[in-house]
This record gives structure tokens, sequence and C-alpha cells, in this order.
């Protein structure tokens, strides 16, 4: 089960002078051996975990995956020696972005997080096919004919979404749309924001994200088909395509002629199954 999780909407910066997004230097240099090999075993299970959680510390991960501190952190370290996660004493993204994490005395803990190389080692549909293929259609038929492109790849999405959501109501179908999104590989997540009656949902994967980073009007056709679905006008406020960690969708939990949920926490409460 994937529970409701907090989500983001700081842009990664691990080069800004902003000192909320600065890597820690002081750890010393780490000799990278980076790998294109897709991730499997416990390695893969600690890397997921971060894709799903963000940045983290060990005891943290390992209370997750409830394994041992020693067996966790003997998978982040190699994982940070094929340059899929970094290291450092403060959290460049998230909610903690810039914050230190106390282990009591001595030095802050040291913050984990998946980089652009360790979310690549996750399922990256046809990126180069389908990145040449557009490319052509853009030549050929110009952006008509990559967005008629968009709007018929999400049609079929929304049409096997709509058959599993059966409910009438718009928080339980948000929640709906999020198990279905977690079965196709984009590891999504729900919290309350602190704007009244309406939830972010999160993606904390795009398994096309480097093709919709160069085309994306596959992102704008994605948003349009979660507002038909859901019934509401979403916003789409950051997208992994765009650099940002994650990508967030701002949900309003009630149509504008209905009335708003006397418990403006129903979705935070609920589960969304993976």
């Amino acid at each position: 089960m994937l529970k409701s999780k907090q989500c983001w909407l700081e842009r990664e910066s691990a080069g800004s002078s902003d000192p909320k997004f600065a890597l820690s230097s002081e750890l010393g240099n780490i000799h990278v051996v980076k790998t294109n090999e897709p991730l499997s075993g416990a390695p893969a299970r600690v890397a997921r975990a971060l894709l799903e959680a963000g940045p983290s510390t060990a005891p943290a991960l390992a209370a997750a995956l409830g394994l041992t501190g020693t067996a966790v952190r003997r998978h982040l370290d190699f994982l940070v020696s094929t340059g899929q996660v970094t290291v450092s004493e403060r959290a460049p993204f998230g909610p903690a972005a810039g914050r230190e994490f106390s282990r009591g005395r001595g030095r802050p803990a040291k913050i984990y997080s998946l980089n652009g190389a360790g979310r690549d080692s996750f399922e990256a549909a046809y990126d180069d096919l389908a990145v040449g293929a557009l490319r052509f259609l853009r030549d050929t038929g110009g952006d008509e004919a990559v967005q008629a492109f968009a709007s018929h790849r999400v049609n079929e999405l929304e049409r096997r979404y709509a058959s599993v959501m059966s409910a009438s109501d718009v928080e339980t179908r948000i929640v709906e749309l999020a198990e279905s999104l977690s079965a196709d590989g984009f590891a999504a997540s729900l919290v309350d924001t602190p704007v009244g009656a309406t939830v972010q949902m999160c993606q904390h994967h795009c398994p096309v994200g480097h093709v919709a980073a160069e085309f994306p009007e596959l992102c704008d056709a994605e948003a349009d088909a979660f507002s038909r679905l859901l019934g509401v006008h979403v916003t789409r406020l950051a997208t992994i395509a765009a650099g940002d960690g994650i990508c967030t969708t701002l949900v309003p939990t009630h149509k504008r002629d209905e009335t708003s949920p006397s418990n403006s926490n129903a979705v935070t409460t609920m589960e969304v199954s993976a």
C-alpha cells in the first residue's frame, strides 16, 4: 500500500547558490562509476523508496523497508558509487529543502536523494525511438501533428482508467486515478494542501519523462485527461520533464456546483494501492 505523503514543488537545483539547495561539499570527494544497468534486488528497493519518498536519511529508509541500518547503508553506498544517488547534509529539494537532519552529537545526518541518473534506471519507455518518431512527425506534419498524437495517446489511457474509476464523488475518483497511475509506473501519491478543498496529486516517476522533456504536449494532454476523468479543472504545477523533482497537479476535491466536503482531510487519510 502506498500511503499519502507530502509532495513538493521546489525545483531541483544542485548548482544553485540558494542555501536551501546547497549540496554538501564537506562530505569529501566520492569516486563515482556511472552505470546504465537496470537496478535489481535490494538496491532497487532502496532506490524505489527514495523515488517515492524523496530525500531521506538511512534510518528513515531502514524503518520504511524493514531492513537494518547497516544493510541500507551498504545499498546506499552502492547507489552513490554508481552515480544514481546523491548524498548531502541538506535536503536538495522537497518540503525539507535546505534543512539539516540531526543525528545527535556530531555531524548532521547524511541525506540521500535519487538524482536524474537514478530515475533513469527505472523503466523509461522507448525513449530514443519515441523521440526520433516525434521529431519526424513534427518535421513532416508540424506542431499540430504532435498535438494530435499526444491527444491520441492519452485517449487510450483515459479509456483504460475510466473503466476502473467507478465512484461518483470527486474525492474517491482522485484516489482511483492515483491507483491507476501507480499501476502504470508513475508512483503517485496524494496530499492535502493549505488551500481549502484541494489536493496535490504527486507523480514521483514519469516513464516517458525524457520524451516529454522535448515534447511537453504529452504533459498537457495528460493534464487535460485528468480533468475529464475527474470532472473538475486541474492545474499542473510542476513536471519532471521541465526539470522539477516531481510532477505535481492541483486538483479540486469537489465540483463547483457541489458543497465542499465537511471533512477536508478525507483524501489525506485514504490509502493508495500501488
